[in-house]
């Protein structure tokens, strides 16, 4: 038997921008330890093995970051606090049931489009 695929990937959004840009960061000083708390979070529940949480650039959600996208399944958790986080691990990842209080307003994340039908949308 080989070594299982992960059943979750998270993905949390660890830009930073300097100060003074006009986009917001997912990263400022008062919450630049979220991603420590997901891993640490998720090794105490005992299930790291099982879930991959991966840093990442920007996820193209700054007005409403701090941001993580979670796969399978496409959900995007905004507005990111240690206690989010922490129920999003208990009752998304744990409990199978995505938290909807805390995912992206529909109007910021629509359906998505497959590559080919954007490049016939763009002429090519």
């Amino acid at each position: 038997m080989g070594i299982p695929q992960p059943a979750f990937y998270i993905f949390k959004c660890q830009q930073s921008s300097p100060p003074g840009m006009p986009k917001p960061s997912c990263v400022r000083p008062d919450n630049q330890d979220l991603f420590q708390h997901l891993g640490q979070t998720l090794m105490q529940k005992g299930v790291i093995a099982t879930v991959s949480p991966i840093q990442t650039g920007c996820l193209n959600r700054c007005n409403v970051g701090p941001v993580m996208l979670v796969e399978p399944g496409h959900v995007m958790y905004v507005g990111l606090t240690k206690e989010k986080i922490s129920r999003i691990i208990d009752e998304h990842i744990i409990g199978g049931k995505i938290v909807d209080e805390y995912t992206i307003p529909a109007e910021l994340w629509d359906a998505p489009v497959a590559p080919d039908v954007m490049m016939k949308q763009m002429g090519r």
